[in-house]
């Protein structure tokens, strides 16, 4: 099954280059590209992709503006967004608006390619060195009061939930914790259970929701 691919950058020479790559990849087609918001909006409901490359910051209407009104006209497809930004702010409001993924331009290429295949697969992908921008918000002393479902895990699942939605791995949570990998997934497993979730991109949107990522 071949995946749909929608370029929204206003960078001519960028376009191209990310049209090569993704085209050298099997199944996926580059099915149109965009240079503005609007554009995008547009393209969006002619040609109803499968994934969004979005860029934050084009002329007129901008991506993160963009943003909400292509989760609503296109809520099929998926937008990972590619950006020279590397402020932890936008990271959260392009989250907090619907993105599935957030890359840093300088990091294009394998970086991307494993951000296009974890957001395909139902994943929210966040570059490993933008996760750390989180890390302030998700790991405070006083915990952030996020209702009675979270309150009925434990200090250690909690923080293990929390390290998971940054984007580490089970490995480098128990190297974190003084941990096996086998104990950080029983922690992991058992929190996932009482707030009645199944996957990370579902804790994501429930961090989210929820306030244990800010999106000030």
């Amino acid at each position: 099954m071949t995946t749909r691919i929608l370029l929204a950058d206003d960078h001519a020479v960028l376009r191209a280059g990310l049209h090569l790559l993704l085209e050298n990849q099997p199944g996926l087609e580059v099915v149109g590209e965009a240079s503005s918001g609007l554009e995008a909006l547009d393209l969006a409901l002619k040609l109803s992709p499968d994934l969004i490359l979005l860029d934050l910051s084009m002329p007129g209407l901008g991506g993160l503006d963009a943003l909400p009104a292509l989760r609503k006209s296109v809520p099929s497809a998926r937008v990972l967004i590619l950006t020279m930004h590397d402020d932890p702010q936008y990271l959260r409001q392009a989250l907090k608006q619907g993105a599935s993924g957030y890359v840093l331009k300088k990091a294009a290429d394998q970086e991307l390619l494993s951000a296009v295949r974890a957001v395909l697969r139902g994943d929210v992908y966040i570059q490993p060195s933008m996760t750390r921008v989180l890390l302030d918000d998700m790991l405070m002393d006083t915990p952030v009061a996020v209702g009675d479902t979270w309150e009925t895990l434990s200090e250690r699942e909690q923080t293990v939930l929390k390290l998971v939605v940054l984007g580490y791995t089970g490995a480098e949570i128990g190297e974190q914790l003084n941990l096996s990998i086998k104990t950080v997934d029983t922690y992991r497993m058992r929190g996932l259970e009482k707030l009645g979730l199944s996957s990370r991109a579902a804790l994501v949107r429930f961090a989210l929701k929820k306030g244990l990522i800010s999106a000030e």
